[in-house]
């Protein structure tokens, strides 16, 4: 892909496993979240922000995204 359009591009793919995907997909139904994607950038705005902040000392190792995260098993 060429320099000038990567520059041009304001978005990207990623995968789920299917079954995540439909269980997302249920859970949005009659939110305001038009879509999987919406969903998926918005949960993954939250959590970079409230970990930023933890980085930034604001929030103790018992905070509400350490906690998620753990819950999710991708920290100990």
């Amino acid at each position: 892909m060429a320099k000038q359009e990567k520059e041009k591009r304001k978005y990207t793919t990623i995968t789920i496993p299917t079954p995540l995907f439909d269980s997302i997909s249920k859970r949005i139904e009659k939110t305001g979240f038009s879509s999987v994607s919406d969903y998926a950038t918005y949960v993954l705005r939250e959590t970079t922000a409230e970990l930023n902040a933890c980085k930034k000392g604001k929030q103790n190792e018992d905070s509400e995204v350490v906690k998620k995260l753990k819950a999710l098993g991708y920290i100990q």
